[in-house]
């Protein structure tokens, strides 16, 4: 397959609904957003980087150029998008039974840093993801909880979007350190996904710290379907420190 070297862009705006921080969007659903986009223009995985929180119910400009993508708001350059380099190896997978075990730790229940976080957020209701992801017993900085997808983040045919699964495999991640102690913020990711999962089926997600140290921590997340255990998706992802 060729790709034009032709100058394009296009517009996309992220809808308030899909924070992370209260004035900025979960960083996985942004870059799950700006993925599909490249999806235009690159074969294979992508590595989504956000230079900058990227802004909630504004208009932003995806610009294309060759095997490049760059997300702007106004003036600003928010986030780019690339080949990834980076090798997306699953964490491997756990019962639903451990999965339920690790959420009780979920340390997000009391001085959570973004309480209406869409993916993890503890006051959103019904209205986010609802993940819960703790520490699982006997595996340092490895989080999980179990998740099931909501119909209202899916298609006609029940299977969940893209950019939900990306903010699904994103804040595990996130709680693989304790953000309440020194908080970070998504700066890469890139995420695999093998078959979507669909909606009101459960999954298990699980989250484990794979490097890095300080300034920025590497972690890798996964979605595993909760009755078969077939990997659905898998992710890498670096975090910075702020």
């Amino acid at each position: 397959m060729s790709h034009s070297p032709v100058y394009r862009e296009r517009g996309l705006t992220i809808a308030a609904g899909f924070n992370g921080p209260p004035t900025s969007a979960n960083g996985g659903y942004a870059c799950g957003r700006l993925a599909a986009m490249a999806a235009e223009h690159l074969e294979g995985p992508v590595a989504v980087t956000l230079l900058s929180p990227v802004p909630l119910a504004v208009p932003l400009v995806y610009r294309v150029s060759g095997r490049r993508g760059q997300a702007w708001a106004g003036d600003e350059l928010v986030a780019t998008v690339s080949p990834a380099n980076d090798e997306v190896v699953p964490v491997p997978g756990i019962s639903p039974a451990e999965a339920e075990v690790a959420a009780e730790s979920f340390l997000g229940r009391t001085g959570h840093p973004f309480p209406t976080c869409f993916a993890c957020g503890v006051d959103r209701g019904g209205e986010g993801l609802g993940l819960t992801p703790g520490q699982l017993p006997g595996r340092f900085g490895t989080v999980a909880c179990v998740w099931s997808p909501d119909e209202r983040h899916a298609d006609a045919s029940g299977t969940i979007a893209a950019e939900v699964v990306w903010a699904a495999l994103d804040c595990p991640g996130g709680w693989t350190t304790d953000p309440r102690i020194e908080l970070r913020l998504l700066g890469r990711m890139t995420t695999r996904v093998v078959e979507p999962p669909r909606a009101s089926r459960p999954c298990v997600v699980v989250g484990q710290r794979t490097g890095g140290g300080g300034h920025v921590v590497v972690n890798s997340t996964a979605l595993y379907d909760a009755e078969d255990g077939k990997l659905l998706a898998s992710a890498t992802a670096h975090w910075v420190a702020v």
